[in-house]
């Protein structure tokens, strides 16, 4: 087949004036070589469409048979739906999860009020778009601020931990300053923090749990931040499978699959957790486009330490994306 694949890469020199990680969530040219390399070595021509109005052109020049899409999109909350939606409008085949599931799971509060409709344990937050607006009444302190809708740790810094309200208001005041939104304010959980990789539809699979342990810190005070995830060899120990009792992880898969379910997730997902003083996993955020980067994107780490090779991550999930839509042969 041609597969397209609709990606953003950081720029070599980003503007001054936006926060140092405004392009954080954009891939490397090296993980976008990774994943040309994985799909040809499976038999298909790759075609590099990029993202952003030129993708347009690239398509109608390429004329792809379907479109493995890892692209994060240009500006808005809505921003990681423009390609599905432009490919849904141009009857393209594509991988992955949906326009309405893109713009539900970058939105941290629309996703969180979600899956607490549906009894998934969430911790309780508020949302204010100023710090003149912010009211730290009805939330256990810590608690941890950061933007409304973003990913990749921007925004979330190891000062995003705040211990009072004054600490909050200024956290406040630093995201909806410096990303242009509104900060989600959210209580603390302070137990061990897992993600949960998944693949798949009807039914989907857990693929890997893998818990994120501090190396410096303990729990109690553990933000996964920028500062951290840039620095994460000597900042953290990935443990897949933790060492977490077993009624904790099959409760932590269960959370997983049913909010995958929940928000429409399809092909690939990761989904995040923190864990309670009870053992009970607290929804955190769901990533239905997570980083693919081998041996730095979570999702590869936890399907090499569950046996899995990066080829055979990305073949399982184009044929997920293929096994549920009709794709032409050449």
């Amino acid at each position: 087949m041609r597969v397209g694949l609709a990606y953003n890469v950081k720029p070599a020199d980003p503007p001054d004036h936006l926060p140092e990680d405004a392009f954080e969530e954009y891939d490397s040219e090296a993980t976008v070589g990774h994943l040309c390399d994985a799909l040809s070595a499976l038999g298909h021509e790759v075609v590099r469409l990029g993202a952003g109005p030129g993708i347009v052109d690239a398509l109608r020049r390429s004329d792809p048979d379907i479109v493995f899409n890892i692209a994060e999109g240009e500006g808005g909350r809505c921003r990681e739906a423009h390609v599905p939606a432009l490919l849904e409008m141009l009857r393209i085949p594509y991988v992955g999860s949906d326009p309405l599931t893109l713009c539900v799971t970058l939105d941290k509060p629309v996703a969180k009020r979600l899956a607490a409709s549906e009894g998934f344990p969430t911790p309780r937050f508020r949302t204010f778009r100023s710090a003149d607006a912010f009211c730290g009444d009805g939330l256990r302190y810590p608690v941890i601020v950061k933007p409304a809708f973003e990913g990749s740790s921007k925004g979330v810094r190891l000062s995003s931990r705040a211990v009072d309200p004054a600490q909050a208001r200024e956290m406040v005041a630093f995201v909806t300053g410096a990303y242009r939104q509104d900060a989600i304010v959210e209580e603390f959980i302070a137990g061990p923090e897992v993600t949960v990789g998944l693949l798949g539809n009807e039914p989907p699979r857990v693929v890997g749990v893998m818990e994120i342990a501090p190396k410096t810190v303990s729990n109690e005070e553990f933000v996964y931040s920028l500062e951290v995830k840039r620095d994460w060899e000597n900042q953290v120990e990935y443990r897949c499978p933790p060492p977490l009792p077993t009624g904790v992880i099959e409760e932590i898969e269960r959370c997983a699959l049913g909010i995958y379910d929940l928000l429409g997730c399809r092909d690939f997902s990761r989904i995040d957790f923190r864990i309670d003083a009870d053992g009970v996993p607290q929804f955190i955020e769901c990533n239905p486009l997570p980083g693919l980067s081998p041996g730095y994107g979570d999702l590869p780490i936890m399907a090499d330490r569950m046996g899995m090779t990066y080829l055979s991550l990305i073949s399982e999930i184009l044929s997920h994306a293929l096994s549920r839509q009709e794709v032409r042969a050449r």
